[in-house]
């Protein structure tokens, strides 16, 4: 599986983005989609993640209400549309993509074998 993350850029608090993620290779379609972030200086975390079967989502309370994450079959493709966005949204995204993953372990890193190469976000004030 091989993914590929665009839809980064520059953007003033309170706009938007919508960060996509295509898959080629062996279908994404039996498994998750998460999404992730890493800030300079800190831990890669947990942002989103979208579950084909049964389209179930998952959400880090940072961006809960803010973010949606969806997916596209049709496409092979799973986007995060991210509202509202501030300043501590400034991250590298990085996509990934796991087979079997259950819903109790949708926000672990280590459910997901296969990593995009992330794209750049920044939210200035």
């Amino acid at each position: 599986v091989q993914l590929q993350a665009s839809g980064g850029g520059l953007v003033q608090a309170g706009g938007s983005l919508r960060l996509s993620c295509a898959a080629s290779g062996r279908t994404i379609r039996n498994s998750a989609v998460g999404w992730f972030r890493q800030a300079p200086g800190k831990e890669r975390e947990f942002v989103a993640a979208f579950r084909w079967s049964g389209s179930n989502t998952r959400y880090a309370d940072s961006v809960n209400g803010r973010f949606t994450v969806s997916g596209d079959n049709a496409k092979n493709t799973v986007y995060l549309q991210m509202n509202s966005l501030r300043p501590e949204d400034t991250a590298v995204y990085y996509c990934a993509a796991g087979i079997g993953v259950i819903l109790s372990s949708m926000s672990s890193k280590s459910s997901y074998g296969y990593w995009g190469q992330g794209t750049q976000v920044t939210v200035s004030s």
